[in-house]
């Protein structure tokens, strides 16, 4: 009667036609996909270390 963990599957997310998403690495372990330079200022603020990847 247990419960299985359910195994999560992260892919990157499709992005829409006429759109392109920035990757960004936030720290050592965190990679985030954003939208536009506009939030990357956001978690820039956030984050001083982050980087542009892709």
């Amino acid at each position: 009667m247990g419960n299985r963990k359910k195994t999560l599957i992260l892919t990157q997310p499709a992005p829409k036609e006429g759109t392109a998403f920035i990757k960004v690495r936030l720290d050592a372990r965190t990679v985030v996909h954003l939208k536009s330079l506009k939030a990357f200022a956001f978690w820039k603020g956030k984050y001083p270390n982050a980087e542009v990847i892709d």
